[in-house]
C-alpha cells in the first residue's frame, strides 16, 4: 500500500489516477532524441536520462551503449559504430535512428529514446570498374558530349555522399559537363580528333566527396578514336624496286612482295593489288600477283641458261580511293652447275644456323635435310655419326632431323650433330663422303619455382626490442641453373612497412619496435621469386607472436573522481565505480587498489572496484574528504603504479535544529517605552542552523495558542527575525507581551524547528526588567518550549558573542537616533503646555529607551 493511499481504494480509481502520468511519460520519453557520430571512440558520452528521470538506470541492449546505473550517463561500448552497417541500404539519403530501451526511476518504468547515428565522412568514393571506355569516331563534331554510364557511388549521405567529378591528364582534348539533373556526366569533345595521329587518350577521372576532409577515387577513362575511311593506300619509300632470281627456281618460288599502306583500319584499310595492263603477256605466264597480300610468286619452274629482265608494274586499289602504281624490275639469271650439298630446311627456331631448342620438350621435329647437285651423284646413305639423341628420318626422298628424347639443359646445353653423307657418281664409283655439323643449343626452361626448407615459420618477440632488429633468415632453393635459378626474396604488399627484408640473403628484420598492445600477432608473407622469363614464385608464412612486458602503468579514465554521497549514509554504502585500465595482459594486467592518506572512512572493493564508506559520515563535521587511490598491477619484476585524486562531498541532510543565539534565555526581558514610534524595531531574534542549503534557511513566526486578532502590537519578520511595532502603543498595551516565537528551517521532507520566549514590558519606566518565571506554553503540545539554557561555552558562544556585540552596535546606533528625535519633540510639547508640567495625563508615557535590551540572566 502506497504512502498516504487508503487501503479500501477501488483499482478503477487507481488506475484512472495512473493514466494521465503514465500518457505523461510517454510523451516525455517519446521526446528523448540523442544523437552520436559514427565510429567514435568507446567511452564517448552520448547524453544522459538524468534531466528526464530520476535513478536508478539500466540500459536493457547495451551491444552499442551502455548506461551508468547510478547518473544515466550514456557511452558508446567497444562495438563499433557504423552508420552504413547499422541501417539497410536503402535508407543511405535518411537519417539513422537507432531504438533503445531502458527501465528507469525506483518503480522501474520501462521507456524508449532514439539514437541517431550522424554520418561520418569514412567511405571513399568508389568505381565499380577501374577502367572505363569510351569509343568515339575521328570524325565527331567539337562540342559532342558522350554520357558516362560507370560513374561512382558513395555510401555516404549528404555532402559526404555528394560527388563532383574532374578530369586528369586529358591535355585540353576532352573535358566534363555535368547534366541539369546533377546524377550524371558527360564527357565533351574539345579539339578535332585524328585516329591516325592517336587512336587511344587515357585519362584519369578522379571522384572527390564533399565532406569536411574529401575523400577520393580514381578510374582510367580510356577513350579509343575508331577509324573513318579519310586515307587512300600508298607505295613506302622502302618497297622492292629491283630483285633477282635464279634461273632454276622452281614453281612457287617467291619473288618479292609489294606493300602499300593506308592509315585507316578495318575494312577502310583493305587495299587490292593487280597487275598493269601494260605488263606483257610472258611476264604474266611467269609470274603470279596475290590480290590481297602483294606477294610476286613463280608459276612455273625455271630451267633458263641466259640472262632475262621483266618490268612488272602493280597497282594498288582501296575503296574509293583512285590506284597508286609501283614499277619492280626482275632480273631472271642464268642457272649455274650445281655441286652436291646438304640443304637444311629448319623447322624448329633457329639462330645463325644453330637450332634454339627448350628444355623438356618431347621428341621434336628440327629440320627438313635435302641433298642437292648434278644428276651425276647417286646417294647411297646419310646418317648421324655419333651416340646422340637425335635421329634421322626418309621422307620423300628428304630426310626429317628431330630429337629422340626430352632433352634437360642441366644435363647438357650444347649438341653437335655431325650428318655424313656416302655417295657414288652414275658410273658407280666411291664419292669422298662429305659430313654437315649441325649445331643444337638447349634453352633453359624455368621449369622450377623456389622451394622454401619450411613452408611456415613461427616467432616469439618480446615486445620494445630494439629497432633493425634481426628476427630470423628464410631460405629457398631452386632446381633450375643460372639465371633461371637465381632467387630473390620480397614482402608480400600488404605487410607493414616496419618488417624488412634483404631481398639477397632472406634476412628477416624489424626497424621499429614491437608494442603487443598495439598488435599481438603479425602474419607475414615472404615470396621468393626466380629470375626466369615468366619468373616463378612461392611463398612461406611467418608468424611472430608479440609477448608481454610490463610497459603500461595502469590508466584512471581522470586523475580526479569527485562523488557525492548523503551523511546519513549507512557503513558500506557505495558511493562510486572507480575505473582503471592497464593494456598490459596476464599478472601484467591485473590491477589492486589501495587507499592512501586517508582516516579509514573508504575502502575501495577490488571487485567490482567500488569505493565505500566504512564508518558514518558528518557533513556538518567535515564536508568533503580528499584522498588518493593507489593502481598497482602485478607485473614482474617491477609493478606499475598509478594514482588519482577523488573528493567526496558529503551531502547536507536536516539532522541539526535551528539554535537561538539572541535572546540567549527565555526568561530574558526588554522594556519598550509606550512613546516608540509605530515601525520601530525593538529587539531581534537571531539563530543560526548548522545544516547547509534549503536545510540551513530559517524563517520566524509568533505562535499565539488562539487566533486574536490584532491582539499583540509587535510583529516579526520571517526573514530577518526582526521584531516590530505593528502599531503605535496605547493603553491597553501597557504591561507584559510574551511572544512565543517558533524557529523553523526549511529542511527536507521535514523542517526541524526550535521555540523561544521573547518577553517584551510596555511601561513608562525604563528600569530594568525581571520575571519571575519562565512564561508556560498553553497551546497544541506541537511545539514545546525548551528550557533556554545560557550559551556561554564552545563555539555557539563565540559566535553570540560577535553577533550579540554586532547587534547592539547597530541598536545603540538607531537609540542615540531615536533620542535625539525625542528631545526635540518633548522640548516642542513643553513650550506649548507649561501649566500641566508636573501632570502626566494617561496616554503620555515619558520616552525612556534601555541601553540593554537583554537582561543579565
Amino acid at each position: 500500500m502506497g504512502y498516504g493511499t487508503p487501503y479500501n481504494m477501488n483499482w478503477a480509481g487507481l488506475l484512472q489516477n495512473l493514466l494521465p502520468v503514465v500518457l505523461i511519460q510517454q510523451i516525455i520519453c517519446g521526446s528523448i532524441l540523442l544523437s552520436v557520430p559514427e565510429e567514435v571512440e568507446p567511452d564517448t558520452l552520448v547524453g544522459s536520462l538524468s534531466e528526464h528521470f530520476s535513478p536508478p538506470y539500466q540500459l536493457l541492449t547495451q551491444e552499442y551503449l551502455w548506461m551508468d546505473k547510478d547518473n544515466g550517463n550514456i557511452y558508446t561500448s567497444k562495438q563499433k559504430l557504423d552508420r552504413e552497417d547499422l541501417c539497410p541500404e536503402e535508407t543511405n539519403t535518411k537519417e539513422c535512428i537507432i531504438l533503445h530501451n531502458a527501465v528507469v526511476g525506483p518503480s522501474e518504468d520501462l521507456i524508449q529514446f532514439n539514437v541517431i547515428i550522424k554520418d561520418i565522412n569514412d567511405n571513399a568514393p568508389h568505381f565499380e570498374n577501374s577502367q572505363i571506355h569510351l569509343n568515339v569516331p575521328e570524325d565527331v563534331t567539337v562540342g559532342t558530349s558522350f554520357l558516362l554510364d560507370d560513374l561512382a557511388s558513395d555510401r555516404d549521405i549528404g555532402d559526404n555522399g555528394e560527388l563532383t567529378y574532374h578530369l586528369q591528364g586529358s591535355d585540353g582534348v576532352f573535358t566534363l559537363k555535368a547534366e541539369e539533373d546533377g546524377n550524371s556526366v558527360a564527357l565533351v569533345v574539345q579539339t578535332a580528333l585524328d585516329r591516325e595521329t592517336q587512336d587511344l587518350h587515357q585519362m584519369q577521372l578522379v571522384v572527390t566527396d564533399r565532406g569536411a576532409q574529401p575523400l577520393s577515387a580514381a578510374a582510367a577513362l580510356i577513350v579509343t578514336v575508331t577509324d573513318v575511311n579519310d586515307n587512300c593506300p600508298s607505295f613506302s619509300s622502302d618497297s622492292p624496286r629491283a630483285v633477282t632470281v635464279p634461273g632454276d627456281s622452281p614453281e612457287n618460288t617467291a619473288i618479292t612482295q609489294v606493300i602499300a599502306t593506308d592509315p585507316d583500319t578495318g575494312s577502310n584499310a583493305d587495299i587490292v593489288y593487280s597487275f598493269s595492263p601494260k605488263v606483257s603477256e610472258r611476264a604474266r605466264a611467269l609470274f603470279s600477283l596475290e590480290s590481297n597480300t602483294g606477294n610476286i610468286k613463280l608459276r612455273q619452274d625455271l630451267q633458263s641458261d641466259r640472262s632475262e629482265e621483266f618490268v612488272l608494274k602493280v597497282l594498288a586499289m582501296g575503296l574509293h580511293c583512285p590506284p597508286v602504281d609501283i614499277q619492280v624490275t626482275v632480273s631472271m639469271l642464268p642457272k649455274a652447275k650445281q655441286e652436291l650439298t646438304i640443304k637444311i630446311g629448319f623447322i624448329a627456331e633457329h639462330q645463325n644456323e644453330t637450332i634454339l631448342l627448350p628444355e623438356n620438350q618431347p621428341p621434336t621435329g628440327l629440320a627438313v635435310l635435302e641433298l642437292e647437285g648434278d644428276s651425276i651423284f647417286k646417294v647411297s646413305s646419310i646418317a648421324i655419326e655419333g651416340d646422340v639423341p637425335f635421329l634421322l628420318s626418309p621422307q620423300n626422298g628428304k630426310y626429317l632431323l628431330s630429337t629422340s628424347k626430352s632433352l634437360d639443359y642441366e644435363i647438357k646445353d650444347e649438341y653437335h650433330i655431325s650428318v655424313v653423307v656416302h655417295s657414288r657418281s652414275g658410273e658407280g664409283s666411291l664419292i669422298i663422303p662429305f659430313k654437315e655439323v649441325i649445331k643444337v643449343y638447349v634453352v633453359d626452361v624455368n621449369d622450377n619455382a623456389p622451394h622454401f626448407s619450411q613452408p611456415q615459420y613461427l616467432l616469439e618477440v618480446e615486445e620494445n626490442n630494439q629497432p633493425g632488429m634481426l628476427l630470423l633468415w628464410v631460405s629457398a632453393s631452386d632446381a633450375d641453373s643460372k639465371y633461371n635459378g637465381r632467387v630473390t626474396y620480397r614482402l608480400e604488399n600488404c605487410t607493414s612497412d616496419i618488417f624488412n627484408i634483404d631481398s639477397v640473403t632472406g634476412q628477416l628484420s624489424v626497424s621499429a619496435r614491437l608494442d603487443r598492445e598495439q598488435q599481438s600477432r603479425h602474419k607475414i608473407i615472404v615470396l621468393a621469386r626466380d629470375s626466369g622469363s615468366p619468373p616463378l614464385e612461392s611463398n612461406a608464412t611467418v608468424i611472430i607472436r608479440v609477448l608481454d612486458q610490463n610497459d603500461n602503468a595502469p590508466v584512471f579514465p581522470t586523475q580526479h573522481f569527485i562523488f557525492f554521497v548523503p551523511e546519513n549514509a549507512p557503513p558500506f554504502t557505495q558511493v562510486g565505480r572507480i575505473e582503471v585500465k592497464d593494456p598490459d595482459e596476464g599478472e601484467n594486467g591485473k590491477t589492486a587498489f589501495y587507499v592512501v592518506n586517508s582516516s579509514a572512512l573508504f575502502v575501495v572493493d577490488n571487485v567490482p572496484w567500488m569505493l565505500r564508506t566504512t564508518n558514518n559520515l558528518d557533513r556538518e563535521t567535515n564536508d568533503r574528504h580528499e584522498l588518493y587511490l593507489l593502481a598497482s598491477d602485478n607485473g614482474n619484476p617491477v609493478a606499475l603504479t598509478s594514482t588519482a585524486r577523488v573528493t567526496v562531498f558529503v551531502e547536507d541532510v536536516n539532522d541539526n535544529q535551528p539554535k537561538v543565539i539572541l535572546p540567549s534565555s527565555n526568561s530574558s526581558c526588554l522594556t519598550v517605552s509606550p512613546a516608540t514610534l509605530a515601525g520601530t524595531m525593538v529587539t531581534k531574534i537571531y539563530a543560526i542552523d548548522e545544516d547547509s542549503g534549503l536545510n540551513s534557511e530559517i524563517t520566524y513566526a509568533i505562535v499565539t495558542p488562539e487566533p486574536v486578532p490584532n491582539s499583540s502590537p509587535f510583529e516579526v519578520d520571517s526573514r530577518s527575525g526582526n521584531i516590530t511595532l505593528s502599531h503605535q502603543l496605547l493603553g491597553k498595551d501597557m504591561g507584559m507581551h510574551h511572544l512565543f516565537v517558533v524557529v523553523r528551517d526549511s529542511g527536507k521532507p521535514t523542517p526541524l524547528y526550535t521555540t523561544v520566549w521573547v518577553n517584551l514590558l510596555v511601561n513608562e519606566s525604563m528600569g530594568n526588567c525581571c520575571l519571575e518565571r519562565v512564561p508556560t506554553w498553553v497551546g497544541p503540545s506541537d511545539f514545546v518550549s525548551p528550557s533556554k539554557a545560557p550559551m556561554c561555552d564552545g563555539e555557539h558562544f563565540r559566535y553570540a558573542k560577535v553577533f550579540f556585540f554586532a547587534g547592539v552596535g547597530m541598536m545603540m546606533a538607531s537609540v542615540v537616533l531615536f533620542l535625539v528625535t525625542a528631545c526635540l519633540c518633548i522640548k516642542w510639547r513643553s513650550g506649548k503646555q507649561t501649566d500641566k508640567r508636573g501632570y502626566t495625563s494617561e496616554n503620555e508615557i515619558p520616552l525612556r529607551l534601555k541601553d540593554k535590551y537583554y537582561s543579565d540572566k
